[in-house]
């Protein structure tokens, strides 16, 4: 999401913009109106894209700015004014010294990469008890090589008062005004129309917690680098049938409801019960697209081949291709919907205003967080070993769990241990997978294939699956004996039921 808490970035259909100038919160203001044009400089093999630098030239400014490497708005790490014009920019004011360099080593071969060209109106908000919020419409055209790309966006800043008014304002707007919290910033709109690139499946980034964080300041930074992750699958989902969309923005929010979960507690009383369910709801949305996904991709060819005789293979293809079909559907229009770009601004409001009085340290809270993930797991591992698929499912969840938990604390354990410990522990998720896919596709072939129809598949389906459960005894029995990585040299001791409940 464009924000920062004193900013927010929020796109709207070209049609509800006119829409928005008859708004109340508007009523009485005039709005200041402008003609912008912006352009963007880069070199001909784009060095200023890969050094993650964006040179922007307008009527009234220009300016240079330095990116993480996530390349994304809300990660801007520096910004300078600069002086000249195209052809002579001046980069002196820029404070990092290799970064000037550059930009002046370069400043001969710097060419018009692509524009924007756009009409902004212009209110400020005086909502009372000195609170000034700056809202900015603006609409018309990334021009890239004679192509237009549509921009229609609202812009809020916060000029005075409070992250909570900014946020309260943008709900007031949204509750009359289909806006969605915009996760792509122009110049990355921009390049990727410049160079007719496919939008790229975006996977869980590392997430900067360091056992000096509170325990709040780490939940935020969490929550916050879970809805980019979400945010950013979000357009490759809705243009592209390429499966790993879904999956990848199914794993942001399971790992989103996942430190929900670990951090439940210390929350307040209503921030679990009241955005818990809503994730969870649209997560059915995802699983259910994603579970057909891997059924036709993965499961249905080897049922293929194992009956290549039978009828059944066109029909399951058939009926599994409706379903993965109307299943996307479904997933596209939950995030299309405005309860779920109203959850997006929810959310992070609700985020931003957890209170800082918790001065706990992370590295405190950390290893009794994963003691007790690790204890769950290994009471599922005693239910599943001779238990039913669900417990193994049950199995899968709490690993799963674990797994999200050690990530989240994994940069307060860096070393050899805890690259052992996920070394060990892939396997035994490689083969909780396998067996959590065979009891779906079981599932799903009982709806494809109802009564006597589809017995001989779905019995096929349990041979695999008893082929399976030997290795997975041996995995569990491995994991057990694993010593976990966030326990203290000295007191270091295996991974058993006794050792993590100490």
């Amino acid at each position: 999401m464009g924000t920062t808490g004193s900013e927010l970035s929020l796109s709207l259909p070209r049609a509800a913009a006119s829409k928005l100038m008859q708004h109340p919160l508007l009523a009485g203001v005039v709005p200041v109106r402008q003609r912008v044009v912006h352009t963007y400089y880069d070199t001909a093999d784009q060095r200023l894209r890969r050094e993650r630098v964006v040179v922007r030239y307008g009527k009234s400014d220009a300016t240079v700015w330095r990116f993480d490497s996530q390349g994304s708005r809300e990660t801007r790490r520096s910004e300078w004014e600069l002086l000249g014009v195209p052809g002579a920019l001046d980069f002196s004011r820029v404070g990092d010294s290799a970064l000037r360099q550059v930009l002046e080593s370069l400043q001969p071969d710097l060419r018009v990469a692509f524009a924007a060209r756009f009409n902004r109106n212009s209110w400020q908000l005086d909502a009372g008890d000195g609170v000034r919020i700056g809202l900015a419409l603006e609409r018309g055209w990334i021009e890239v090589e004679g192509r237009r790309h549509t921009i229609c966006e609202l812009k809020l800043e916060l000029l005075s008062g409070t992250a909570a008014d900014l946020f309260s304002t943008a709900a007031a707007l949204q509750a009359d005004l289909p806006l969605h919290p915009e996760p792509v910033s122009r110049f990355q709109r921009g390049y990727r129309a410049l160079v007719r690139e496919p939008m790229p499946v975006v996977k869980a980034m590392p997430i900067d917690t360091n056992g000096a964080m509170t325990v709040t300041a780490a939940f935020r930074a969490i929550g916050v680098a879970c809805l980019h992750h979400l945010q950013s699958n979000e357009q490759g989902l809705h243009e592209s049938d390429n499966p790993e969309f879904v999956h990848q923005a199914r794993v942001a929010i399971r790992r989103l409801r996942s430190a929900i979960r670990v951090w439940k507690k210390l929350l307040p009383e209503d921030f679990a019960t009241d955005f818990d369910p809503r994730w969870q709801a649209l997560a059915r949305h995802l699983g259910e697209t994603r579970n057909w996904d891997v059924y036709r991709a993965e499961t249905l060819p080897t049922i293929v081949a194992a009956f290549p005789e039978s009828a059944y293979g066109d029909h399951l293809l058939q009926h599994a291709w409706e379903r993965s079909v109307s299943n996307r559907v479904a997933a596209r229009r939950a995030l299309k919907s405005i309860d779920y770009s109203r959850l997006l601004l929810g959310f992070t409001a609700a985020l931003l205003a957890l209170p800082d009085d918790d001065c706990r340290r992370l590295d405190a809270f950390a290893p009794r967080c994963l003691d007790k993930r690790a204890r769950q797991v290994l009471r599922m591992a005693e239910l599943a070993q001779g238990g039913d698929a669900a417990a193994r499912h049950r199995l899968r969840v709490a690993y799963k769990r674990l797994r999200y938990t050690l990530e989240f604390f994994a940069p307060l354990f860096p070393g050899e241990p805890m690259r052992r410990y996920h070394l060990a522990a892939s396997g035994l998720q490689e083969v909780l997978g396998q067996l959590n896919d065979l009891a779906v596709a079981g599932e799903l072939t009982r709806e494809a294939l109802p009564g006597k129809l589809g017995e001989p598949v779905c019995d096929w389906l349990e041979g695999r699956t008893e082929g399976l459960l030997p290795e997975l005894d041996h995995l569990l029995d491995e994991f057990r004996q694993q010593q976990a990585p966030w326990k203290k040299v000295a007191g270091r001791v295996p991974c058993t039921e006794e050792a993590v409940a100490a």
